[in-house]
Order: C-alpha cells, then structure tokens, then sequence
C-alpha cells in the first residue's frame, strides 16, 4: 500500500467527532476527560483477527456497557494498521484492512473515547537485524528472546527504541487517527528492575554506576543503589516524551504506562505517580493462595500516589490461575467481585477480553450487567474525599528491598520471608475489625497528609529515613496515635542497621540484640490487666509472634505482656516451659501527651497471617480500639461475614460500600458462586454539617428506611450478596 492508499483508507476509517459529543453527561470541562472516567473496556486483537473481527458487533457490546473509553490495538510489537514506519512489523493477515481504523471509527460512531494499546517491549527479527541496538543482551552477548516466542527479541529500555522508534510509530497514529490517549503493555511496570548487558548499558554502567548491577534486587549493593536510581529517572525520562508526543495532535491526549504490581513493588510507586496523569494496574486476577481483596489492596496502593487523579484497573475476563487458560471465562462471581472491589476502592473498572474470535461468552453477561448498573448509579462513583480516620503507612523501600537478595523475599535466620506479609497481616486483621482506612505511602508523611487521621498503623516498616522518623514524631506530637510492628525504624531507607530503633523514644524501649526467630510455640504472658487485653478471658498466655526482636528493660508497671520464650513442641513428653516468665516486654501499651502508642517488637502481623490466629488479630483490633479511645468508627456493621467497608463523601452525598469476602474460596481462585449474608445493621455517622434527606441500596435497588440516633444514622440492610452500596443523599 502506497501513501496515497495509506491516507485514503485512513480517511474512511474515521468520522470527524468533536469531543463535545463524547459521552457528553461524563465530560467535566474543568478536569480532563480521563479523569471524569468511570467504566473503561479493551478487546486485545491477535495477529489472525483482521481476517474475521466485526468492529460494528464488538462495539455493540461495549455500548452496552455503557463505556467511556476503548482500548484498541495499534502498533508496537505489531502494527494492525497500514504503518509506513521501518521495522514496524504488520500483521501477517491485515491485507487491505486496516483494523485499527476501522474499530476506532466503530467506537466513535457509538460515542466512545479510543485509547491506542502499544506494546513496547519487543519486536521482530528483521528490526533485530537492522538495529541490533535496539535490543537487550543477556551476559554472554545473546539477544534476549520472548520464551514463547523466540521469534520476539526483548527491546532494551536505555536505547532509541523507546526515544525514537515509539515516538515516531506514535506520531503516525496521532496523525492519521488522533486517539484520546496511549497505553503500554506490559511497561513499565512496578516489578523489579530488568538488567540488560548490551553496549549502551554496558556504556551506563561504567560511566555511571561504577560497575555492572546485579541481577537480583540488592540494595546493600552501592552500584545497585545508583542503578535504582537511573532506571527511575529513565522511566520518567520516557514517560515524559511519550506524553509530549501524544499531545503532538491533540492537546487532551494522555499517556498511559502499566503500573500494575497490588501491594508487591519494587519501582518506586511514589515517582512513578508525579509523571503518571493516569495511573493503570494491570492487575487483571489472582493466582495460587492470593486474597480475593487483593483487587482492593491495589487500589490502595494506587491511590497513596495518585492524589485523586485517575486510577484503573483492569479486570481480566478470562481464566487467570496459576494454570492460565486465556480463552475460557472466568467464574461470574469472581469477575463481578473483582470490579465491584475496583469500583468500591475508588478505581475505574477496565474489563478485557482477549481476542476477537470468542468460543466462550460466558463472560459477556456479567459484564454487561455490572458496567450497566454502575452506569446507571454512577454520580454516586464520583468520590470527593475518603471517610477513613484510618491510615495505614505503605512501607515502599521494606517491601521492596527488605534483604539483600531476592526482589520481594528474604532470609531471616534461613527462613524465606515475604516482605508485604507484614502488610498482609495488618489488612486482614482491619478487615475483621470492619474498619475503614487509607494508605498512606511513606513518601507522602507530612502533618498535612496526617492531618486527617486519628491513627496511623505501621506494619514493619523496617527501612525509614530520619525525616520520615521526623514526620512520624511530629505526628505524635499533635495528638496522632500509632501502632508499629517488629524492625520498624531499624534501617535507613537503604537498609543501613542503625545501633537502635530509630522511633525508640516513641516506643519507650530499644532493642538490647539481634532479632530472634524463626522460633513456633513461644508464647506473651499477660502481666497486668489492660484495656488492650480485657477480651482474653480464661488465659494467661496469648501465642507469641513468630521473630522478634528483645528489648531493653521496660519497668515492671509498664510491663503487660512478657516473652515466654520457645521451647520444644514435640515430643509430648518434653513441651513444657524452660523459661515460664521473663522480664522482656513482648508489646508496648503507652501514653505520651495526648498520643497513645503501640509497639510490637515480634511480627505480629505478619505471624496472624501466616497462622490464622484468631489471637493475634483480636490483639490488633483491641489495640486501634484503644488508640482510639473507643470511640465508635464513621461506619459500623454488624452482623456476619468477612466484609470490607470504604467510604466515600460523593457528589450527592456519601457512598458506603460493603464488599461481602465470605467465601470458602476468598484465598485462592476462584469464586464460583455467592454466599449472601445478612442481615446487617449499618450505623453511619455523616461528617458535621451533612443533611442526608434519604438512603438507597444500590444494588438491591431499593430504598432503606433511616432510623436516627444522636448524631448516627442507622439502616438495615436485609441481605448482600457479592456487594452492596448505600447511597445516603
């Protein structure tokens, strides 16, 4: 095809639509369109679709979700229109079509925002051959080829493919069909960083590292350290670009980069979101012994970053597990459960489909049922500000370098640790407790930040800079409570020991050796009596936490639990104490001005999670409770189940949504079917000056009856399914 061909089809493939037109009743004059965004879809085409895909049929469907934006292919690893740019490979079935055009026509014909979906992270042989420059090299000079796909060769990040070769496939796009944005696939993620050998980075790393990084993450290592930091500053370096380039033609053009990862990252989320306009975790389901709340974790994490700026995330259609089978559906119940949390944690739903020719549509329904009921509901979707008095500190450099080797894990004592157990161990022991919180990334500690919150919860955020030590203090001071875990403060942010606990004088108490562990059937002893500890009835122990670090002494009458410490679980004969009392505080209860502290020098969360006790939740959940002083939460449920709640002041008032977890399958894919709870008392307490004049069940589709007392409000909801938002207005 000629340029004058080129042009002619490119023509035909577009209808001139004003961005006036677009979903008119979602556009915000004052905010960009993507940020008034609320349902979001994607057909991934492959390389034999240009011979069947009816762009008029797919639209159809996503019409009837009543989506905002579509994402379609366009180029990258494979071009599915007639590209003029060298190297950029069609695909082997487009012929005379050009697909991209015509899908994009199809979807402005039924008033949809495009977003071209880009693949830069590889491409064919014969842009191998021509630019070898291209590409990364393994350490033996290899090219590095896709595993599936050897035909593919992996392009290297640090080279002009992504300041040369991208722009310009991206400037062709612009030019001859104007998309409202760009997306990336697959970059740059939030992963560990990838170490490339060929000549360009070889140049890198002698002029600017000091020598060649290590293959796996290892922040103890100085040239890893520098490396951290020039790969940052790459990624912004590109992301910049791309979004200069995409404004080339349209100034309300946004580039998109996958930022997907939940709460296990090495990149730091925290520069990634000051260039990101819109963040997207392509965090598309779970895999082996995942928390179905990992989809709500996500949008945790995104929104530390984001400030109130677009986040989504996609839902993924098809059979993710720990064996993928990407064209069978997934279960209803988990698809639904997994927008209902993404809509629920204050991200936009991107439901996908891969492929145009689909043998199994049993996802179609679902999905067009979830996205047509938030369609219908969705002023109250438009979130002003979060209700949590919650926050949770999100530990970016622990959950990230917590070791010296290993990009999430670590060996403690020869046992291989996960570094955001931790974490894992503090949500879901606030999910038992229904409470509402926030994250706030560490990064983002400052009074103005705080300011808001009663209390912050610190899960073994062993690696902290003195000026986040500061910020913590200063909250404290002002009346801030805190509850903080195990090795907190240990480490500077680049894993440093210090000699002591860097927050030792908030705690009241420094370590006095190494951390202990990993050491079962140790136990706390409960020395006095404590608010903390006035539900454990019938016992004088509690068990112990799995590692911990030994303290100095700590006066007898601030003394409440004490360490028994390990001693032999088999056989029979032998399981009795050694050491049945000491004089180690095994948790700090403390008052300091108008503050209350906790301290927990074992892993308390972390060993919740890994054993389930029921104990070591309660110990968490009593212990918010106090720092609290009991006062009651903005929302309170009760009745059965494992439920999440988030809280949203709206544009119509106050969203209160209810995800129901109760599930035998809640960790580990996937739900096949509901199990309903109910019913559930909700108490609501609306901020001072709120006149609410009715309340509504979303889902259920009908009004609730307000009862008042005091200042709360009170409803009943008489069942929830899978999920469930009242919308007091």
């Amino acid at each position: 095809m000629n340029r004058r061909e080129f042009l002619a089809v490119s023509a035909a493939s577009l209808i001139a639509t004003s961005a006036g037109k677009l979903n008119a009743e979602a556009v915000d004059k004052a905010a960009p369109w993507y940020q008034t965004m609320l349902r979001c879809g994607q057909i991934n085409f492959n390389e034999r679709d240009p011979l069947t895909m009816k762009p008029e049929e797919w639209m159809d469907y996503w019409a009837s979700l009543r989506i905002d934006a579509v994402l379609l292919n366009g180029g990258g690893i494979m071009a599915f229109y007639p590209t003029q740019v060298p190297y950029h490979h069609r695909s082997e079935f487009l012929g005379s079509r050009d697909l991209f055009g015509e899908m994009t026509k199809a979807a402005r014909a039924k008033k949809m925002r495009v977003v071209a979906r880009m693949d830069c992270n590889y491409a064919y042989e014969e842009a191998f051959k021509a630019h070898p420059e291209w590409f990364q090299h393994n350490a033996d000079g290899t090219p590095r080829r896709h595993n599936e796909c050897p035909w593919l060769y992996k392009t290297c990040m640090f080279s002009t493919y992504f300041t040369e070769q991208m722009p310009a496939i991206y400037r062709e796009i612009n030019q001859h069909y104007m998309p409202d944005g760009f997306y990336t696939n697959g970059w740059p993620g939030t992963e560990a960083l990838e170490v490339c050998h060929c000549e360009n980075c070889q140049k890198i790393y002698r002029e600017q590292t000091g020598g060649t990084p290590p293959e796996t993450t290892d922040v103890h290592n100085p040239v890893y350290r520098r490396y951290y930091d020039i790969y940052m500053d790459r990624i912004a370096t590109v992301w910049q670009l791309w979004q200069k380039t995409a404004q080339e033609h349209n100034a309300d053009s946004v580039y998109v980069g996958n930022l997907g990862g939940g709460m296990r990252t090495v990149k730091d989320v925290k520069r990634l979101g000051e260039v990101a306009a819109w963040f997207n975790a392509d965090n598309q389901g779970r895999t082996g012994n995942t928390p179905v709340w990992m989809c709500a974790q996500q949008g945790h994490v995104a929104r530390s970053v984001m400030n109130g700026r677009t986040v989504t995330n996609v839902v993924g259609s098809y059979s993710n597990s720990s064996i993928d089978w990407r064209h069978t559906s997934k279960p209803p119940a988990e698809m639904t459960m997994w927008a209902a949390q993404a809509a629920a944690s204050g991200m936009v739903p991107w439901l996908h489909r891969l492929g145009g020719q689909v043998q199994d549509n049993r996802w179609r329904e679902p999905g067009r049922a979830f996205f047509d009921w938030l369609a219908t509901n969705q002023s109250h979707f438009r979130n002003r500000a979060s209700l949590a008095e919650i926050a949770v500190l999100y530990p970016q450099k622990t959950v990230a370098f917590y070791g010296s080797n290993g990009t999430a894990t670590r060996k403690l004592n020869g046992e291989t640790i996960d570094s955001a157990e931790y974490l894992e161990g503090m949500y879901a022991a606030l999910l038992e407790g229904r409470f509402l919180f926030d994250f706030v990334h560490e990064d983002n500690l400052s009074a103005e930040t705080l300011k808001k919150y009663k209390a912050l919860l610190i899960p073994n955020a062993a690696f902290m800079s003195d000026a986040q030590c500061t910020a913590i203090r200063e909250y404290t001071s002002s009346g801030g409570c805190i509850l903080a875990t195990f090795e907190t403060s240990k480490y500077d942010e680049w894993g440093n020991s210090r000699p002591d606990l860097a927050l030792k004088d908030l705690f009241g108490a420094g370590v006095s050796g190494e951390r202990i562990g990993p050491l079962d059937n140790s136990y706390m002893n409960i020395d006095r009596e404590h608010p903390i500890l006035a539900s454990f009835k019938d016992t004088t122990i509690l068990p112990g936490a799995e590692f911990r670090v030994p303290l100095s002494p700590v006066p007898a009458e601030q003394r409440y639990l004490s360490v028994i410490p390990h001693y032999p679980a088999f056989p029979p004969e032998m399981v009795f104490p050694r050491t049945p009392h000491t004089e180690e505080a095994a948790a700090i209860f403390r008052e300091q001005g108008s503050s209350r502290i906790v301290y927990f020098p074992g892993d308390t969360d972390r060993s919740f999670w890994k054993s389930g006790s029921p104990d070591l939740s309660r110990l968490i959940i009593d212990s918010i409770h106090w720092m609290l002083r009991d006062q009651p939460q903005p929302i309170i449920v009760e009745g059965d189940g494992l439920i999440q709640l988030f809280g949203w002041q709206t544009e119509p008032g106050f969203a209160l949504h209810l995800l129901n977890y109760t599930n035998p399958n809640a960790t580990r894919p996937f739900f096949s079917k509901t199990y309903p709870v109910g019913p559930l008392q909700v108490e609501f307490q609306a901020p001072a000056g709120s006149h609410i004049a009715s309340a509504q069940a979303l889902r259920a589709g009908h009004k609730l009856q307000i009862r008042t007392s005091g200042d709360r409000l009170h409803v009943e909801l008489p069942k929830v399914a899978d999920y469930e938002v009242i919308a007091f207005s």
